[in-house]
């Protein structure tokens, strides 16, 4: 209570001070970006003028030059854009890989200056203390970071094995956190049916979550992939009546979800892009967009680098035929009013002066950004310091077993070939299909079909609960020989692996666990290509986010030479297979799983 107290006096004498500023002929703002032009995202216009800011507020907007004295810093913008921050409303810090603050250091030189992370990932692998951590270390920085926490881990009990529970008897903890916006996906409510008919009880202490959020005027972020009349209807009541999703992967589910009331975050990120799908509900159909919002998921720190954050996926909007500043309003107002943020996403007295010059509106092109008045970047450089933070020892510790052998991994079979159950994988996409392949059977073992592009995938449990073994197969991993392992698997992050061959499969799960997480790539019994992963399985703090981008263009560029591999982000296609709560087949520590009907498959037919 103290805290909101302080926040509220210091909040009160920063509009005095700007309501003296702007009244009194003696006093002058701290700095004027003159001569520039005002992206309006209220109106949706674009016309001459000025943004003045005193302290972390912008004063006002138009004509500022009576507000100019001789201690103004004036920043001439002549012929560039001046718009609000752009805002990030649903990423994993874990997908990229990178903390908090290497993140940041990436994201805001491309005018992204709010970020709100779904720690999902590190809460399923170390609980309520790991995403502490993760907030502890988002307190330090100059941009704004809030988190949607996850109100339930795993997603599917029973079917699944997580690092540890997370349910409603945490929500107090979690929710009173000042940085905590909301709860976050509620993936476990995604397969509204079978959830109903089989695991009824979550809906209970789902609901509990998600009322007591409410009441503390917390968001709830949905999670409803091809849900469409009924079971759409009811994902939305169990998120308290309004929710996003960030699953949408066509128009028509884009129109119904939107004349729901759905905040829908058109994903498009480093292996899941759907916003030139759902772009067609306002292209063709006229409907309003004021509800559509650009957001990134899961991006790797090369794309970040060599691409941008929140301004390409702009730039991809404005090429699919929208407006240039209707594209900004899905980065800035649009995800503000979802939010209820008062303070940001418009230019307009009062608000938070996160702002961002662009020197290219087409092409969003970023040639300054500030954060609360200051200057954080300029022509993609950051020009501030950004301290660092130091993870707990207990972060680092979070694979638990031992190593496996190779008939550990193997199916046993009968006979001398089998018609087996196959997943198949979805370039760009985390839904996945289902087929079937004819595998040969030699000494009791289903063996893998490099030529068909038929590999065995394993899921190794790593959190020392019950030391399962998933096992399955799986087509379009495009490996030509050798194997990958990691321990990034959507969303318990057990240890994931394929391979083309048992001996590459055993010696790549074994890397990792002897890294005490991360990703391995085996080729011919050697180490082609690995990354230590030590916080959590899940991220490094052991390199920036430069030498990290770096570090992943090397691995995918050794997947496509040591193993062949023709998939696009092969580690995040990979990482995906394991995620129940989208369609159709996935694999878990518990085998092979149809996650429309809530149950393990035989791989054998």
């Amino acid at each position: 209570m103290k805290a909101i107290d302080t926040d509220r006096i210091k909040t009160a004498l920063e509009y005095r001070k700007l309501i003296d500023t702007l009244l009194d002929e003696r006093k002058y703002a701290d700095l004027v970006l003159q001569g520039g032009y005002v992206v309006n995202v209220i109106t949706r216009e674009i016309y001459p003028g000025d943004v003045a800011v005193t302290g972390e507020r912008i004063l006002m907007v138009g004509d500022a030059g009576s507000l100019i004295g001789p201690h103004t810093r004036v920043e001439r913008v002549d012929g560039k854009y001046i718009c609000p921050g752009f805002i990030d409303s649903h990423m994993h810090f874990e997908s990229a890989m990178l903390t908090v603050t290497e993140f940041s250091k990436l994201s805001i030189p491309t005018g992204t200056t709010t970020l709100v992370a779904d720690p999902h990932e590190i809460g399923n692998v170390l609980g309520v203390p790991g995403i502490r951590a993760m907030i502890d270390e988002a307190r330090l920085l100059p941009n704004r970071v809030l988190f949607t926490v996850p109100c339930l881990t795993p997603d599917v009990p029973g079917l699944e094995t997580a690092g540890q529970e997370i349910g409603s008897k945490d929500m107090k903890d979690l929710l009173d956190d000042p940085l905590v916006q909301g709860i976050g996906e509620i993936q476990g409510f995604s397969n509204v049916m079978p959830v109903f008919r089989h695991a009824s009880p979550l809906i209970d202490d789902l609901i509990a979550s998600v009322t007591y959020a409410r009441s503390l005027g917390k968001t709830v972020e949905g999670n409803a992939p091809a849900l469409f009349g009924k079971e759409l209807a009811a994902h939305i009541i169990g998120g308290g009546t309004h929710v996003s999703c960030h699953e949408t992967t066509t128009k028509e589910e884009m129109l119904e979800k939107l004349r729901y009331g759905v905040s829908v975050f058109m994903r498009e990120g480093s292996s899941q892009r759907n916003m030139a799908e759902c772009i067609r509900a306002i292209t063709e159909e006229g409907v309003d967009s004021r509800r559509a919002i650009l957001v990134s998921d899961d991006m790797v720190p090369e794309d970040l680098l060599k691409h941008g954050h929140m301004n390409d996926i702009v730039r991809r909007t404005i090429a699919q035929g929208i407006d240039p500043v209707e594209a900004i309003q899905m980065v800035t107002i649009n995800p503000a009013a979802h939010f209820g943020f008062t303070d940001i996403g418009v230019l307009a007295p009062g608000k938070r002066a996160d702002l961002v010059v662009l020197s290219d509106l087409a092409r969003m092109t970023v040639d300054q950004v500030y954060l609360g008045g200051v200057k954080a970047a300029e022509q993609g450089k950051l020009t501030l310091e950004i301290p660092s933070y130091v993870y707990p020892q207990h972060v680092k510790q979070s694979v638990k077993r031992g190593p496996v052998t190779v008939s550990d991994l193997q199916l046993q079979a009968a006979g001398t070939e089998q018609l087996v159950r196959v997943i198949e994988v979805i370039p760009d996409q985390n839904l996945t299909g289902a087929s079937q392949a004819r595998l040969r059977v030699e000494g009791g073992v289903l063996m893998p079909d490099p030529s068909a592009d038929v590999l065995p995938l394993v899921v190794v449990e790593r959190h020392g609960r019950n030391g399962r073994i998933g096992k399955a197969f799986v087509r379009g991993m495009k490996l030509r020989e050798g194997a990958i392992a990691e321990s990034v698997a959507h969303d318990t992050h057990n240890i994931i692996a394929v391979g083309t061959n048992f001996e590459d499969l055993v010696t790549a799960v074994n890397r990792v666990i002897a890294m005490n997480g991360g990703i391995c790539m085996i080729r011919q019994g050697k180490v082609a290509g690995d990354l230590p992963l030590r916080i959590g399985g899940l991220m490094t703090d052991e390199l920036d986010g430069q030498a990290m981008s770096l570090k992943i263009a090397e691995l995918h560029r050794l997947a496509q030479e040591a193993l062949g591999c023709e998939l696009h982000v092969p580690f995040m296609h990979l990482s995906f297979l394991s995620l129940v709560t989208s369609p159709k087949w996935k694999i878990t520590d518990y085998g092979l799983i149809d996650t429309e009907r809530f149950e393990v498959l035989p791989v054998i037919l």
